[in-house]
């Protein structure tokens, strides 16, 4: 299971004109991506990650760095095979490392069922929908995360 996390002071997700999910910041933008070896205590690995990733500066040097559960910040994630493509050889992407919706599509679901357990604020893109998804990176700030 991949994850890009993104600091953002805002984003949405658009889908055919209408906005399925949107956040305003601080809080993070996540795309993940799902292989086929991947489970739900992996899903639940990630989720606790992103609840207490400390990536927000505090305002003060006493304060350090905070995380999505300091802040009660939301999270907008949504579904990206596009991370499991492949485009070492020649110049289309393969994509046999993602995983199938039927596979893929409950697995993203768990992250965001255990971030919300984790009393965490979550949006969602629509699963295999053409998405757009527009943001404001803030820092910029952007991490990958694997599991």
């Amino acid at each position: 299971m991949r994850a890009v996390a993104q600091v953002v002071t805002e984003a949405k997700v658009t889908v055919d004109g209408e906005v399925v999910g949107s956040i305003l910041g601080p809080g993070l933008c996540v795309l993940v991506g799902v292989t086929h070896e991947d489970t739900p205590e992996q899903a639940a690995l990630l989720a606790r990650k992103l609840w207490s990733l400390r990536v927000f500066s505090g305002q003060h040097s006493l304060e350090g760095e905070k995380s999505c559960s300091d802040l009660a910040a939301p999270l907008l994630v949504i579904s990206q095979f596009t991370l499991y493509g492949d485009a070492r050889k020649g110049r289309r992407p393969t994509w046999n490392a993602a995983a199938p919706g039927p596979v893929a599509e409950p697995l993203v679901d768990e992250v965001v069922a255990q971030l919300r357990a984790l009393g965490a604020t979550v949006e969602t893109g629509r699963f295999g929908a053409d998405m757009k998804v527009s943001l404001v990176n803030d820092g910029p700030f952007t991490v990958l995360l694997e599991f």
